[in-house]
């Protein structure tokens, strides 16, 4: 009990303070689902089934319970990683000696690459994905194989990510096939599910539009998992938006030989809990493109693998030192949540990690005053003249401090940078109505609507200015 009370301590002191945070970035897109804000009852209920239904349904519930009000989102997502981590340490009891797996347990506990998992609600995916997973362990580990595929089918439902838990599991047990071949047509199936949702999705951040091909998404990820492997081991250089961008072919190559020569290196010497490290990480960076090259939180479930390869280490060298490696992880972590308290922390943090990148400026313009706001985005312009995320900004400023006849100029910039982007329509209809060009604007609305027809702003845009019901 002592242990497990020591894991939930450290778990809290970590990310505790993440209960006072707000929303960030993607959260406040949870708030423009209508399945979410829809009415209480079994038809918005059943409007869930979509991919990633189980950690929808979770935001449902949230605001049932709580509305917009972000301690309840941010409790729940403490109080799931508190599960993972005393779920984990049961697991790991069962196949680690208990001085190790007490190690493995605390440095996933408090490590700060679990920031962006915990502290930011949009993470909660993974974490509710990991728990599952991990009763699935569970499970497996007490004979009960066919419920352990049940657990993993529900995992996948939280997020598809999972999908190479029955690799890493075949390294753990390879007699049980008849599960593991169906936990891998699950996974199959999740991904096929997941393709489907996102030729369906206008502007989807993955897949075909990710803005990216597989080679190239393939090619830069033996770099990003060096770089996740460099913050498991020294925990430096945290961000929410790394400026990551594909490689010349021979670096990129260069950091899949080292990649492999790991994995392969890792077999020969039986260090499975790192092979499995690396198999988990096998569905984020493979050939299915993302928009974000890398992200923190894609390391949530491979560093319960990772922090059982450190532990095993550090139980053979001297005790304080497992003690201390926890305590600067514990540090670092403590300090991370305090940026993630606020948008502007969150995103001056990322400007200065990545000074050339537009998106933490655009970003970081968003939670300044109109005028601060403008200066970040004239710094963002001289950068990159011809992004049109940059003149959409400005104008959305300018829109909201009664100033039309300038933004309509920003957006006609944005419009010229890309015609064939429905929401540069959409804005630009926007001030021509605010200045009473009607005509014109509903023409930008209908537009707006040719190119995307599920883009809800142009058609309540129209509607508006239509007079329609």
């Amino acid at each position: 009990m002592r242990a497990r009370l020591l894991l939930i301590g450290a778990a809290l002191a970590a990310f505790g303070a993440s209960l006072g945070s707000g929303f960030h970035f993607d959260d406040y897109a949870i708030f423009s689902d209508p399945i979410l804000t829809a009415a209480s009852g079994w038809k918005s209920l059943w409007s869930l089934t979509r991919t990633r239904p189980l950690t929808y349904l979770t935001f449902w519930l949230n605001y049932q319970v709580g509305g917009q009000d972000p301690l309840g989102y941010h409790c729940l997502n403490l109080l799931l990683h508190l599960g993972v981590v005393l779920l984990a340490f049961e697991c790991l009891r069962r196949l680690l000696p208990e001085r190790a797996a007490l190690v493995a347990a605390a440095i996933f506990a408090v490590h700060p690459l679990q920031a962006e998992s915990v502290d930011y609600v949009w993470g909660r995916s993974i974490v509710l994905a990991a728990l599952l997973c991990l009763a699935a362990l569970w499970s497996w580990i007490e004979g009960r194989y066919w419920l352990a595929v049940v657990c993993f089918a529900a995992a996948l439902l939280a997020k598809e990510e999972v999908a190479a838990f029955p690799l890493a599991l075949l390294l753990l047990d390879r007699k049980h096939r008849a599960q593991i071949a169906a936990m891998l047509g699950l996974s199959a199936a999740a991904g096929a599910r997941v393709l489907y949702a996102l030729s369906a999705t206008p502007g989807a951040p993955a897949g075909a539009q990710a803005g990216i091909s597989p080679g190239s998404y393939l090619l830069a990820q033996g770099a990003v998992i060096l770089r996740y492997l460099r913050l498991t081991v020294v925990p430096y250089g945290f961000t929410i938006d790394p400026d990551i961008r594909v490689p010349a072919l021979w670096i990129g190559l260069a950091a899949w030989v080292a990649v492999l020569a790991m994995a392969f290196y890792a077999w020969r010497r039986k260090w499975l809990w790192l092979l499995a490290g690396l198999i988990l990480l096998l569905p984020s960076s493979s050939v299915f493109p993302a928009a974000d090259l890398a992200a923190d939180r894609r390391m949530y479930l491979p560093l319960l693998a990772f922090s059982a390869a450190a532990a095993l280490w550090l139980v053979r060298v001297k005790p304080p030192a497992a003690v201390a490696v926890a305590a600067v992880l514990l540090a670092v972590s403590v300090t991370r949540t305090a940026i993630w308290m606020n948008d502007e922390s969150l995103w001056r943090e990322a400007v200065r990690r990545a000074p050339g990148k537009i998106r933490p400026r655009i970003q970081l313009a968003r939670s300044l005053r109109a005028a601060d706001a403008l200066d970040v985005l004239a710094a963002a312009r001289r950068i990159a003249p011809q992004d049109p995320r940059v003149p959409t900004e400005i104008g959305r400023i300018l829109l909201a401090q009664g100033q039309p006849d300038a933004a309509l100029s920003e957006f006609g910039y944005a419009l010229a940078a890309d015609p064939h982007d429905a929401r540069n329509f959409n804005n630009r209809g926007v001030a021509l109505g605010m200045l009473g060009q009607t005509a014109a604007a509903r023409a930008d609305f209908e537009h707006a609507l040719q190119l995307d027809p599920g883009l809800t702003e142009a058609r309540e845009n129209l509607r508006k200015i239509t007079g329609a019901p």
